[in-house]
């Protein structure tokens, strides 16, 4: 995970998501690229009315671009993370040029990228725009990283894994290789729910441990608890600092209805979360 891209904008977990991303940039000596993210004639989505038509104008747009990389780079500098240079093996970081890109434009970008961060969504004036994650999470082809708002300690040490044994859980599980070879703990948790085909938790535990990951599977203690808020409480009880999960999604044509246990999670999870598509 050599290099991670933050959408930068004016929302109030901006903080958490530069954190998390660089204490995951620290363990890879990872090039972190900042870009300004923002409505543009903004695109239909449902979780965005408010948005809904509004066109900025120049000096709108030249105000977030600014702001934006002003937050970014004050960041990096009072952590003292520099610029890159050649032949120097360390977390840097860079900033793309002087336009607001839109959500859509990120994803496209991002797949130049092995991670791509963000912040936890939600529907507040200043929360992240739910429309950001659709857009790296289905455009890119790339992991995304979503920030609590409150960043952990550590980032990577102990990982939980969402398991039921779909197409987009092995992708994310593929991508969190790296993650997971250095993991002191890997805990493979299945999702409650029907069986869905596929390997079982054992199963993939073992071959995780082929490739060196400390894998073994625990068990989710359900109780009068919905399946997501049962896989978070676990996770937590587990001390993880991160949880793996497939971005399932059940809508095919428009893929912006997340599964009920997905959406649990987006909505109230306080570790990080990796997720594919």
């Amino acid at each position: 995970m050599k290099s991670i891209l933050i959408p930068v904008e004016d929302h109030v977990m901006m903080d958490a998501v530069m954190t998390s991303a660089l204490t995951l940039a620290r363990r890879f000596n990872s090039y972190i690229e900042g870009v300004a993210v923002g409505p543009d004639v903004v695109e239909f989505v449902a979780a965005d009315f408010a948005l809904s038509g509004v066109v900025l104008d120049h000096r709108t747009r030249r105000d977030f671009v600014d702001h934006g990389r002003r937050t970014f780079e004050g960041f990096m500098e009072s952590r003292h993370i520099e610029r890159p240079r050649d032949g120097e093996a360390r977390p840097s970081y860079g900033w793309l040029g002087d336009a607001l890109v839109s959500d859509s434009g990120v994803g496209e970008y991002g797949r130049a990228f092995d991670l791509i961060a963000v912040g936890r969504p939600g529907t507040g004036p200043r929360l992240p725009r739910k429309s950001t994650l659709e857009a790296v999470l289905f455009e890119s082809g790339r992991p995304v990283l979503i920030a609590p708002p409150e960043p952990p300690q550590t980032l990577g040490e102990c990982i939980a894994i969402a398991w039921n044994g779909t197409t987009d859980t092995v992708r994310s599980v593929a991508f969190a290789m790296p993650l997971l070879e250095r993991a002191r703990d890997v805990i493979i948790l299945t999702v409650p729910g029907p069986a869905l085909p596929g390997p079982s938790d054992e199963q993939m535990a073992r071959s995780l441990r082929r490739h060196g990951a400390p894998a073994r599977v625990g068990v989710i203690e359900a109780k009068d608890e919905s399946p997501g808020a049962a896989l978070l409480a676990t996770a937590a009880s587990l001390g993880a600092d991160l949880l793996i999960k497939g971005g399932y999604t059940r809508s095919r044509l428009r893929q912006l209805i997340f599964g009920k246990v997905t959406s649990e999670i987006l909505a109230e999870a306080n570790l990080p979360v990796l997720m594919a598509h």
